[in-house]
């Protein structure tokens, strides 16, 4: 398993403009709100359970675990997030369909929105997850970390990831030139 800067380097390579890192703070939270209301039916109680059981709950529990096993501090801010998020969805399952779906896709594909604007426009590179889907599950943790990182928290984990993505960047461009 690679670890949190290998992790947050990897992702960052593909995200070196400012402008659309600013795009995946809007954008990367709203897909997490849409998969976590998307995701909160069917609904199954259990009488051992305190709350229930959803795939939304199920998935954000897997990753929840997986950012705790990169890094506790961002793992427990990650769950707190999921936490409500979750909570939000399940409510929304609530209600009427219609409105469990429509709020549910509606934040789905703004954000996606978001997301190919950036690196269409201000990237000018596909996202992470077109090389490999663990970008889909970093990109959450990547925008934490990038908010941490903008009040100064872990400055060394920040120009770790910052040398690693460089590299990282610098090697994959050499690879699509022409020899």
């Amino acid at each position: 398993m690679k670890n949190l800067t290998d992790q947050l380097a990897q992702y960052a390579s593909y995200h070196r403009d400012r402008r659309n890192i600013a795009t995946h703070f809007a954008g990367i939270p709203m897909i997490v709100l849409a998969l976590a209301i998307l995701l909160s039916r069917p609904q199954w109680h259990f009488a051992s359970l305190p709350i229930a059981v959803s795939p939304g709950l199920v998935l954000f529990a897997c990753a929840t675990v997986y950012y705790i096993a990169l890094d506790v501090v961002l793992g427990v801010v990650m769950a707190v997030f999921s936490a409500a998020c979750l909570t939000l969805g399940a409510w929304l399952a609530r209600e009427p369909a219609t409105i469990w779906a429509a709020s549910g896709a509606a934040l789905f594909i703004v954000g996606w929105i978001f997301q190919f604007v950036g690196h269409v426009a201000y990237e000018h590179r596909k996202p992470a997850f077109a090389d490999d889907l663990i970008g889909l599950v970093i990109g959450p943790l990547f925008v934490l970390a990038e908010l941490f990182f903008g009040f100064g928290w872990r400055s060394t984990l920040r120009d770790a990831v910052d040398r690693r993505a460089h590299s990282l960047r610098e090697s994959q461009q050499n690879r699509h030139q022409p020899v």
